[in-house]
């Protein structure tokens, strides 16, 4: 076993038990999606020996390979990246979640490709919470027309809505901006009974996303370690971190 594999997970896993402490929040609501893209396949055997049973990945071919050689393990795959057009049936044939949906267009394929004997594919809403044009995601006054979308396809199970806000430097800055993607969130929930996935926080600022309801944090490098393909470069902010 990796001991240093063992030691960032035990890591991560303490500090989401110290936010949760902090605001009296059970970590057992909390979930870890280990964000594995551009990891090697070993990594992913050995985080999932360590019990870590969800990943997130953003390239679709890189997933399948993935997906394939770990059938024999009981994991969850979460698809986390853009969601392109052409890509939708492979998506929809072999993830379990979609975390990253912010078109009313891709429901519909989604729903269209969803194979008849698996289960509802879940799916958040990807919130654009700060209007930044380089960044994916629906413009909050849309999240109500898209979930209306989601839960009139019956492959598809409406969980919830994810979001990456513009970095922050401070706790206090970072807890607002969460703050407001909660509120949307509660929102969600006063009208979808299926809603219970706020998946929100990365390493810089999980602490901060905890505090404010997330239930879901998403972490890359602080738990895998620098991706072998870019050691050398600062990792670029997608949808975890």
């Amino acid at each position: 076993m990796n001991q240093n594999t063992a030691q960032r997970l035990q890591q991560i896993q303490a500090r989401i038990e110290a936010a949760c402490r902090h605001c009296q929040r059970d970590p057992d609501q909390i979930r870890l999606l280990a964000v594995s893209k551009g990891q090697p396949l070993a990594a992913l055997a050995t985080m999932a020996a360590l019990g870590q049973q969800a990943f997130g990945e953003n390239y679709v071919d890189e997933a399948l390979d993935k997906i394939s050689a770990l059938r024999s393990h009981t994991l969850e795959w979460h698809y986390i990246g853009p969601v392109q057009s052409n890509k939708t049936r492979a998506i929809a044939e072999h993830f379990d979640w979609v975390q990253s949906v912010d078109r009313i267009k891709i429901v519909r394929r989604l729903a269209d490709q969803r194979p008849a004997d698996r289960p509802p594919l879940n799916l958040l809403i990807q919130v654009n919470l700060d209007g930044e044009q380089q960044k994916a995601g629906c413009q909050p006054d849309q999240i109500a027309d898209l979930a209306e979308a989601i839960s009139a396809n019956r492959p598809l199970r409406l969980r919830g809505l994810m979001a990456i806000p513009a970095p922050r430097d401070n706790r206090q800055d970072q807890r607002a901006a969460f703050e407001r993607l909660h509120s949307l969130f509660a929102r969600l929930q006063d009208d979808h009974a299926s809603v219970d996935t706020l998946s929100a926080g990365m390493s810089a600022d999980l602490e901060a996303a905890i505090m404010a309801g997330s239930t879901m944090v998403r972490i890359g490098t602080d738990l895998f370690g620098p991706r072998p393909s870019a050691a050398s470069q600062a990792p670029p902010r997608h949808a975890g971190a």
